[in-house]
């Protein structure tokens, strides 16, 4: 797959063979890091995780796909970006949210973040990502990819908030607005958006 903002990015679906790149996209958060579990877990479950259990269940979950559980972006062949994503009904966290509930029995993908490495941001990383990652739900037969973006009503935020992504940029790529959430990053609301595929 290739992001239609450049040439240069590339992206692929985490798979076994790319597990090396995956896990240095994750590795500066040391042993306690995401690793891409906060919404595939229960809160319970997450918390009990112990050094390692992270990077564990990712491994296993890229082993055991299809589908993948990510997609990674490569910037001249290196890796530079890491969009989560998969069915909703598989992110335990995300199906028991009240903040960010579930609007019908469609059974959507759902985008659940991005991780975009240190000189490798503002290269237009984060939108190759997101239009690989409509070629790729639809390619699996989802119906339709759903996102929470943070609506930073122009202001910039700091990347902690920003993970989620933004409204401005799902707009830009043809997911509707459904609904304000009662989910905040960094106090700003986060919108439930969706893209029929």
């Amino acid at each position: 797959m290739n992001g239609k903002l450049g040439t240069l990015i590339r992206v692929e679906p985490a798979t076994p063979e790319r597990w090396s790149d995956a896990a240095i996209l994750f590795e500066s958060d040391g042993p306690r890091g995401c690793w891409c579990q906060y919404w595939r877990q229960s809160s319970s479950g997450y918390g009990a995780g112990g050094p390692g259990s992270g990077e564990r269940r990712l491994r296993a979950q890229v082993d055991g796909g299809p589908p993948a559980p990510g997609l990674i972006a490569y910037d001249e062949n290196v890796p530079a970006g890491w969009l989560g994503l998969g069915p909703r009904g598989s992110m335990e966290r995300l199906v028991r949210s009240r903040t960010i509930p579930g609007i019908d029995e469609v059974p959507v993908w759902s985008i659940v973040c991005f991780k975009v490495r240190v000189g490798h941001r503002r290269k237009g990383v984060a939108r190759a990502l997101l239009d690989a990652a409509i070629d790729y739900a639809a390619s699996q037969g989802a119906p339709a990819l759903e996102a929470y973006p943070v609506d930073a009503e122009g202001d910039r935020l700091d990347v902690a908030f920003s993970y989620v992504g933004f409204a401005s940029m799902f707009e830009a790529a043809g997911f509707e607005r459904i609904v304000e959430t009662a989910a905040r990053s960094a106090g700003r609301p986060r919108i439930l958006m969706r893209l029929a595929l």
